[in-house]
């Protein structure tokens, strides 16, 4: 009865002590902890964390089996985690911040970058689908990519199909890289972007497509590729890519980062109808050229 008694005992100490103040508290810090675990859940980062709690492990078995040698190396290293942390983190401490400042505080930030031009994407991105042309395109939303822009060639010119096939044009200067679009107008191309590390991004996924993730692993921006070998269209948004998609759900991906409406049913029903004849007449070519 004595093991029951004290349990009881503690239970209602602590319950004393749980005032409104200290609950809100309690849950404030596991949102926190479940955020930051969230944002390097399945990252290197997050076996970083784990080799690190196994240290604070054994760290705190060196104290209780009195291991003096092991607690004295432990202890010398522990102090020094909070800024290896922050140096390991960064990444993930900037993205954190960057998702803080951009959502909507009582009606403040957030703001949203106007896209007119989706129409314009739309049918080089059927062009560039139908002839599989490699693309990458970035647009621009809260967050400036000012770095990236200067990293290429500035155009600043008007954002149109046919400058964008103009420029991934395999024989063109500028077709390596990416273009980066800056409210209806295309501010650089050629531009060079940061690559994800994220491991669980498939192998098979071409340079392009981890561009795609890694701009917006550290911006707010859209990134739509297209790839060379089988002329799939994707999109990448907040670090994550989803592969193969149809022009009509771009657009819709488009509207809802923009705050614009979709494009009118009529023009989308006529991309993806030109979309499928082309695909068709290319499979009649190849069984063609695979006859005897």
């Amino acid at each position: 009865m004595l093991p029951m008694t004290l349990l009881l005992l503690q239970i209602d100490l602590l319950t004393q002590r749980l005032t409104p103040a200290a609950i809100i508290d309690i849950l404030l810090v596991a949102f926190l902890i479940y955020q930051f675990l969230m944002l390097v859940r399945g990252r290197r980062a997050a076996q970083v964390l784990a080799g690190l709690g196994i240290l604070v492990g054994l760290y705190l078995l060196a104290l209780a089996a009195g291991l003096k040698l092991i607690e004295t190396v432990l202890g010398a290293v522990l102090p020094y985690t909070p800024l290896a942390l922050i140096v390991i983190f960064q990444s993930e401490i900037r993205r954190a911040l960057m998702r803080i400042g951009r959502r909507r505080w009582l009606g403040f930030g957030g703001r949203l970058q106007r896209l007119e031009s989706a129409d314009e994407i739309l049918l080089a991105l059927r062009k560039l689908h139908q002839q599989r042309i490699g693309a990458l395109i970035v647009l621009e939303r809260d967050t400036g990519l000012r770095t990236f822009i200067e990293s290429g060639v500035p155009l600043d010119a008007r954002l149109s199909r046919d400058l964008l096939l103009s420029i991934f044009n395999p024989g063109a200067e500028l077709h390596d890289g990416a273009v980066i679009i800056q409210k209806d107008r295309i501010a650089a191309a050629a531009c060079f972007l940061p690559l994800s590390l994220n491991p669980n991004l498939t192998r098979t996924l071409g340079t392009r497509h981890r561009a795609a993730v890694g701009i917006t692993e550290e911006t707010d921006c859209l990134a739509i590729v297209v790839s060379e070998q089988t002329g799939w269209v994707s999109v990448a948004a907040f670090g994550e890519l989803e592969l193969n998609v149809s022009l009509r759900r771009v657009d819709e991906i488009m509207a809802k980062h923009f705050g614009r409406k979709p494009t009118r049913s009529s023009l989308l029903d006529s991309l993806e109808e030109e979309t499928e004849t082309a695909q068709g007449n290319i499979e009649n070519r190849r069984r063609e050229a695979l006859l005897p």
